[in-house]
């Protein structure tokens, strides 16, 4: 079965990037083992695309990527077999045993790697965030709790933005000519009366 993915309209700046140069965040080196080893935010969602530029990155530092697993939910197609750079990755993939977020790395002899898979279409300071608290070395959220985070965090910004509108629209800020200076309000405060004579 095959499908097709549109892409998102991207520059072609970014386009002759992006098979050279993934978004990634990776935990330093010798740290403390956490739940994940860091994040990576894919361009779409077509693993023969995008698995090629990780592994280029991924190849030399962690030893040659053999095997990836991912959760059907968030890829479309999922091809057994995707050509790199010298060798071939095997994917595979777990509904219920994979988090839907996470992309599992192996390499022969070596060790695994879990990533948090950014949604490609993620708005970049959600993404941002996702990737630094991924590649926290501290961090013992899954890749869904990293995720239900961040969608908190962002109806918290949004409601707080939609309040702010409304305080805007009720005259919460005043337009101010420029060029004219600020006005001193005037304020009246009755004093109490002390008695005469003493």
């Amino acid at each position: 079965m095959t499908a097709t993915i549109s892409r998102p309209p991207t520059t072609q700046a970014e386009d002759r990037l992006s098979p050279l140069s993934p978004r990634l965040s990776l935990a330093p080196v010798g740290s403390a083992p956490a739940l994940l080893d860091g994040a990576w935010w894919p361009r779409s969602r077509d693993l023969e695309v995008e698995l090629p530029s990780l592994t280029a990155v991924l190849d030399p530092l962690w030893g040659r990527i053999t095997r990836v697993t991912v959760n059907p939910t968030a890829w479309p197609v999922i091809p057994r077999k995707v050509p790199v750079a010298g060798h071939v990755v095997n994917v595979g993939w777990f509904l219920a045993e994979q988090d839907p977020h996470e992309l599992l790395l192996l390499s022969y002899h070596v060790g695994r790697w879990n990533l948090l898979v950014v949604p490609p279409l993620t708005a970049p300071d959600t993404a941002a965030w996702l990737m630094a608290a991924a590649s926290d070395p501290r961090g013992m959220s899954t890749a869904s709790r990293l995720m239900e985070e961040a969608a908190r965090r962002r109806m918290l910004r949004d409601a707080d933005r939609a309040v702010e509108a409304v305080w805007d629209s009720e005259g919460g800020h005043e337009s101010r000519d420029v060029a004219a200076p600020p006005q001193a309000s005037a304020m009246t405060v009755a004093m109490p009366q002390q008695p005469k004579g003493r």
